[in-house]
């Protein structure tokens, strides 16, 4: 790790924990809070007012980036969590500014993903020499056709993207998941690009903390987390670990698979599996947990299934 990697990580760390509060102001100031949806908790309906889209804090550290290791690398995993934050962006914006807690048309959301995962994967082939395999154990690979390959992956990084989103449901969670994930890519990558965009987000991810913990001045909102999504599903492809994938992402696959199922079941008996989904709610409502137990709880789990999938790594490729 060389002294530019830690000085831009650590001037962005700084930038964010002293810029958020200007920021929070600003939000406030033009009346972009969190709309709360009637069906959900007590305790979560008073935080209807709390100032959402703090995730725009994160382009100090990809600025930061950018700027100072102007690479191709660099600038693609710029590029990849700035257009995943533009559509959680559009998101929010409905939601605040028209105090919508359904926020903007998924299927607009979703063809906005797909079109720009067809177009980053597109130019991703022509900056690293990406096979369209899937590795299984060190030399031993499953061939897939390109045009197999691409539709597999479209699916995964937007799926992956959602599933991030998903857990993003409580004062301080998604960052303190996220971490571990970013610390993961940041272990086992060889492209000094990817260790330098991994260490700054960790930075920028704990500087937001500060602001974002129970209980939160701010919410990072989509504009955050569908940007995080998008990059750790891209880090994924770039590091050609898709085998470790569903340990490493369990968190975020279960909070998705919760949703999926309650909906799924409810369809077909008029009951529920989970008192609220996604998963985190049900802890809450069915056992009394605190909201910094469950993002404790979480990320523990989400930094052993960081721990696993290095020792995982180190036998397998």
């Amino acid at each position: 790790m060389d002294m530019t990697m830690l000085g831009i990580s650590a001037v962005s760390f700084a930038a964010v924990a002293l810029l958020t509060p200007v920021l929070i102001r600003g939000l406030r100031t033009l009346n972009l809070t969190q709309p709360i949806r009637a069906e959900m908790p007590a305790d979560h309906q008073a935080k209807k007012g709390t100032p959402l889209m703090a995730g725009l804090i994160f382009l100090i550290g990809v600025l930061m980036v950018g700027l100072l290791s102007p690479s191709p690398l660099t600038l693609y995993l710029c590029a990849v969590f700035v257009l995943f934050g533009i559509v959680g962006f559009l998101d929010d914006y409905k939601k605040a500014a028209f105090q919508d807690p359904r926020g903007a048309s998924g299927k607009m959301k979703l063809a906005l993903q797909f079109l720009f995962t067809f177009a980053l994967i597109a130019v991703l082939f022509q900056l690293l020499p990406v096979s369209t395999d899937i590795v299984l154990f060190r030399d031993v690979r499953l061939e897939l056709l390109p045009v197999v390959y691409l539709a597999v992956m479209s699916l995964f990084i937007v799926g992956s993207a959602n599933a991030i989103n998903f857990t993003d449901g409580l004062d301080g969670l998604l960052i303190v998941v996220a971490i571990p994930t970013y610390f993961f890519f940041f272990v086992i990558s060889d492209h000094p690009e990817v260790r330098l965009f991994c260490l700054t987000m960790i930075a920028c991810l704990l500087g937001l903390l500060i602001y974002n913990i129970y209980p939160a001045k701010a919410f990072m909102g989509d504009t955050g987390s569908l940007a995080i999504g998008g990059s750790l599903a891209f880090l994924a492809m770039i590091e050609k670990v898709e085998l470790l994938i569903p340990l490493l992402f369990l968190v975020y696959f279960a909070e998705q698979l919760s949703v999926i199922l309650q909906v799924w079941y409810y369809k077909r008996t008029k009951l529920r599996i989970f008192r609220m989904a996604p998963i985190h709610y049900h802890y809450s409502l069915k056992y009394g947990w605190s909201e910094n137990r469950i993002v404790i709880l979480f990320g523990l789990v989400s930094w052993g299934c960081c721990l696993i999938c290095l020792l995982l790594w180190k036998l397998l490729y």
